[in-house]
């Protein structure tokens, strides 16, 4: 782990942050050229990024703070904003709830999930480079892959019994780093062609994504809050049914295009 990445002069520049920073860049360009692909550009999707970027940085922090007040007992927004963390699952959250409430507002009535799946998909695997550099890794696992933490690093950890010198962790930001570059070639190679229906393109994203953090955060290490599941997996479990159901109800209609109109009988 390397929570600095440099130093310009005596200031140190954070990895996490570094990285969120650069995925940010990447996610910017490539939501701009998927945008100019459909046409002119319409400068109202400024605001909609705008609005996404900061309902999702509100989303993140409401997705941790409540862990940070029952462990501190700190119920102050400054702490909360400052030292509760981030949650990625709360910030796509924020986020997609943020592109809903902006559209209206800016008077913006087509569907923009086309545009945000590839560019999130590409920041996301970019952030999580910084994630892997400056927060805990994983769970101990004997896979040949399992990262070796220094004993300086493992002093900085925080709450984590497991976290010992010899003991190999899981990389779980590697996977995801993984996942979602993978998702993203995957997304602009074979699924915009595919998509029939505009805004679907992010609803995939999310229900793959969904289903993958469901299953590394078993190797993740967070905090277990009911019946062996973390609190991420608890809100993930009805956000993917919500999901599978949508995708569902999409291919009984694609299958099912013209219901057949039942004759009624005419009492003489």
């Amino acid at each position: 782990m390397h929570p600095v990445l440099f130093y310009v002069g005596s200031w140190p520049v954070p990895s996490h942050e570094a990285f969120i920073f650069l995925g940010v860049i990447a996610s910017t360009v490539v939501f701009w050229l998927q945008a100019e692909r459909q046409g002119p550009f319409d400068e109202r999707l400024l605001w909609i990024v705008a609005g996404t970027l900061f309902a999702g940085a509100v989303g993140a922090k409401l997705g941790t703070g409540w862990r940070y007040v029952t462990v501190t007992h700190d119920h102050s927004l400054v702490g909360i904003l400052e030292r509760g963390g981030r949650s990625i699952v709360g910030g796509l959250a924020g986020a997609y709830v943020g592109a809903i409430l902006t559209k209206p507002l800016v008077g913006y009535r087509r569907r923009t999930g086309d545009l945000f799946a590839p560019a999130v998909a590409i920041g996301m695997a970019i952030g999580r480079i910084g994630c892997l550099l400056s927060e805990q890794v994983g769970t101990p696992t004997s896979l040949p892959w399992g990262l070796r933490l220094s004993d300086e690093t493992l002093r900085r950890i925080p709450n984590c019994p497991y976290c010992v010198p010899g003991v190999a962790l899981h990389p779980s930001f590697l996977y995801e780093t993984v996942f979602h570059a993978a998702m993203f070639v995957w997304l602009v190679a074979y699924w915009r062609p595919r998509v029939t229906v505009e805004g679907d393109l992010f609803k995939i994203y999310l229900l793959c994504y969904a289903v993958f953090r469901f299953v590394v955060e078993f190797v993740r290490g967070n905090p277990v809050l009911w019946n062996g599941l973390t609190g991420s997996q608890l809100f993930l479990i009805p956000s993917t049914l919500l999901l599978a159901a949508y995708f569902a109800r999409r291919l009984w209609v694609d299958r099912n295009p013209h219901p057949p109109v039942v004759a009624r009988e005419v009492a003489g």
